[in-house]
């Protein structure tokens, strides 16, 4: 007998759009909610997921935020609660080019160089680590390979 079993990690973008102000950037966008998980497959076919969490991506700067678990998963069965910015923490170092090819500078930064400093790779080439998933690697992909985030 042959079993087929696997451990993935997976994406889901749940249905729910609220508009809002940017806390990061200022401008007006909204708040796009998905949640990533680790799941159990059998045969491919899920059987079990676990370590869920869930996320805000603001579609003005591309800003992510965690948001409180019991709103996500109010969000996750379908209902519509308010989405406050008390609910968010922002996940360091995400945001999008906006506003004349500038980047958004997450608090406690005072320049790109910091960033660039920081995050550079040893070797002299590129160095990528996903929001989401934390995969981390030195090639030059514009999406993680893992789940699909763009870098």
């Amino acid at each position: 007998m042959f079993f087929m079993i696997g451990v993935t990690n997976g994406k889901k973008d749940l249905d729910h759009r609220q508009p809002a102000t940017c806390g990061a950037c200022g401008r007006y966008g909204a708040y796009e909610v998905f949640m990533t998980y680790t799941q159990l497959l059998l045969f491919f076919i899920p059987v079990w997921k676990w370590n869920r969490q869930y996320f805000v991506r603001m579609s003005c700067c591309g800003t992510v935020y965690t948001l409180d678990p019991a709103v996500g998963e109010a969000i996750a069965r379908g209902e519509n609660p308010e989405i406050r910015p008390a609910d968010l923490v922002q996940v360091p170092g995400t945001g999008e080019v906006w506003q004349g090819g500038s980047t958004y500078m997450p608090a406690g930064y005072e320049d790109q160089e910091t960033i660039r400093e920081s995050s550079a790779p040893q070797n002299g080439g590129t160095h990528h680590r996903c929001v989401i998933c934390g995969y981390e690697t030195d090639e030059d992909f514009a999406f993680c390979p893992k789940c699909g985030q763009r870098f």
